[in-house]
């Protein structure tokens, strides 16, 4: 069996990550009836036709269990005026639902008001990466707002509807 290659050094790594673009969500579920969420980074689309998305969480997040747990989720993409609430999501606050304007989407996940847009997803699979879980889920309600989406790149956030186009 040949030896594996070495990885390069954890820093580098984060290094790498952040000059990847990348737009900014908050994953939300019920757990009971309190709702849970995070930021999320880690987010994909993976077919349109069954639409199919993935979503990334670290075993260690405080809220993954819940999200383990649930039959539904909801993915919101964060628009520019929500830095108040990726910086909430971001933390370690105990509810991060306090004083945020959210409604129960059709099959009861969290949506939050003035996304650029939001889903809710039914979780098909759950495969485990080393330190994640990754979240295979079918769309099965989507709804998208007037609003620009929020990026982020080395360790900032960008208005993502005033990209210019090169070349």
């Amino acid at each position: 069996m040949a030896a594996l290659a070495p990885t390069p050094e954890i820093d580098v790594m984060k290094q790498v990550n952040r000059q990847f673009v990348t737009g900014v969500t908050v994953v939300t579920a019920m757990d009971g009836e309190t709702p849970r969420g995070l930021a999320v980074n880690a987010f994909s689309s993976i077919s349109l036709d069954p639409p199919t998305v993935m979503v990334c969480v670290q075993h260690t997040s405080s809220t993954h269990d819940c999200l383990f747990r649930a039959d539904h989720l909801a993915i919101n993409i964060l628009s520019t005026d929500q830095l108040d609430v990726v910086g909430t999501f971001a933390s370690k606050a105990a509810d991060k639902f306090k004083d945020l304007d959210w409604e129960s989407g059709p099959f009861g996940s969290p949506l939050i008001a003035r996304s650029s847009a939001q889903m809710e997803v039914q979780i098909r699979e759950r495969l485990q990466a080393s330190t994640h879980t990754i979240f295979i889920c079918r769309v099965v309600h989507a709804a998208v707002a007037e609003r620009h989406p929020m990026v982020y790149s080395a360790g900032k956030f960008f208005d993502g509807g005033a990209l210019t186009p090169l070349g």
